[in-house]
């Protein structure tokens, strides 16, 4: 499939929390595509948005959170709009989740074969019986010891660490042509990661699945991403593909956050560090809701808030790249 025709579309998603003292907005004109085959990064700090963003495009947003504006397309097709047992089917078919807490996706009661057998024999045209044997490779897969043995354990019966390459194996398990991974390798020790993150690669290039892979480690960006989203406070700050949004970051706020993670070839006394919090749902700053913070900050910042704007190879949403304004910058 060509970047013309991406698999997902998110355009314009804004999602909004009401209470009793108003409405909260989570996302704010949230848009971007990912095609077959590729790997969309989606970085930031806590709070920025990165899970809430996945939970709309899975259909899982927690009450009373709702999407208010935009639409999320799969393949073309709308998806953000259907009846609860639609999505239902849709996930696990189409879109397979791997969250960061495992036990909020096994089931206590049930093996982790059968749990994963059931999947596939749901979703795939296949007997119980090859379901079992495609369920022991999946388990072999994601480094399971001994999986032919393993397989009728319950999940209380594994580690944390592998209940959650249990966790992938069930999302994998039905060749979903859609993965949103939230966190997937937390839990994870180095040398496990390393291994999940070849396999989440192999099957983007291999079989063409896309992935949304949302994470605060630009590491495991850096060694899985064809591109990146960096989010802050509920909008997308740029843009682009990885090598150049980690070597030459357009965004102030992209530069502080690359800047906090030390390099590999060099030794720092010091690394940069961005200066206060992101803000509250309930207390964005007018304008760039970066603008308290940022270094490069001038008069329009603090009025009015920029959409994504062309800057090299990224796109970023700050002012410095809008005309005539780059001079402003000191």
């Amino acid at each position: 499939m060509s970047g013309q025709n991406p698999l997902l579309e998110v355009r314009h998603l804004r999602v909004e929390f009401p209470t009793r003292r108003g409405t909260l907005v989570a996302l704010d004109d949230v848009s971007f595509t990912i095609s077959a085959g590729e790997v969309l990064g989606v970085v930031g700090e806590s709070g920025a948005g990165k899970s809430m963003t996945g939970a709309a495009i899975i259909g899982l947003l927690e009450p009373p959170g709702r999407i208010a504006a935009g639409e999320i397309r799969l393949d073309g097709k709308r998806i953000d709009n259907l009846r609860y047992d639609d999505m239902r089917r849709i996930r696990g078919k189409e879109i397979g989740a791997i969250f960061q807490d495992p036990l909020t996706t096994l089931n206590p009661l049930y093996t982790v074969g059968r749990q994963l057998a059931e999947t596939m024999t749901t979703h795939l045209p296949i007997t119980p019986a090859e379901a079992r044997k495609r369920a022991i490779g999946w388990l072999d897969l994601v480094g399971i010891p001994a999986a032919a043995q393993r397989i009728d354990s319950y999940p209380h019966e594994f580690s944390g660490g592998m209940r959650q390459r249990v966790v992938i194996a069930l999302a994998l398990c039905a060749e979903p042509r859609l993965i949103v991974a939230d966190e997937p390798t937390t839990a994870l020790d180095v040398s496990i990661q390393a291994q999940i993150i070849a396999l989440l690669k192999s099957l983007a290039r291999e079989k063409g699945t896309a992935m949304m892979l949302v994470t605060h480690d630009m590491g495991v960006i850096a060694e899985t991403a064809d591109r990146v989203a960096v989010m802050y406070a509920g909008r997308i700050a740029e843009i682009g593909p990885v090598r150049n949004v980690v070597k030459q970051a357009s965004h102030p706020y992209t530069v502080g956050l690359m800047g906090s993670i030390p390099p590999l070839d060099r030794r720092v006394e010091r690394l940069a560090q961005i200066d206060g919090a992101m803000p509250r749902l309930s207390a964005i700053p007018k304008g760039c809701a970066y603008n308290p913070r940022c270094p490069k900050v001038f008069a329009r910042c603090a009025q009015d808030r920029p959409d994504l704007l062309p800057a090299g190879p990224t796109q970023a949403a700050c002012w410095l790249y809008a005309a005539g304004e780059g001079a402003h910058d000191g």
